[in-house]
């Protein structure tokens, strides 16, 4: 992968101004990093509540009513407490729902809350 002597990418810094004031300093970014295993976990998770909300309703996309499972949420309640919450928010469905909340209770134990940085 030599390249060419003339066609090379430079990269420069430039120093901070010492006349920042820290009120500015402040408004940095801060990037958190997280678990990418745990992310990995609980997008697999996701798609499977939405493949399985998409059999328990027996409908296409357009038509699934407004549902949101929140597993963040979830993850705060005791677990008799993530049962009902899961059985409050599948009112509306008229298939059994047990499977469903079994299954989703099975996947969900172990993993964490993302409002925080995991560590690894």
């Amino acid at each position: 992968m030599a390249s060419e002597p003339g066609t090379q990418s430079r990269v420069m810094f430039q120093a901070p101004d010492k006349t920042e004031d820290a009120a500015q300093r402040k408004l940095g970014k801060l990037t958190v990093k997280y678990n990418r295993k745990d992310l990995q976990r609980r997008l697999d998770i996701e798609e499977w509540i939405d493949g399985q909300l998409h059999l328990l309703f027996d409908c296409e996309e357009e038509e699934m009513p407004e549902l949101e499972i929140d597993i963040d949420e979830l993850l705060e309640l005791p677990d008799e407490g993530q049962r009902s919450r899961l059985a409050e928010l599948l009112q509306e469905c008229g298939k059994p729902k047990e499977d469903f909340i079994n299954g989703l209770l099975y996947r969900i134990k172990g993993l964490r809350k993302m409002s925080g940085p995991l560590k690894k």
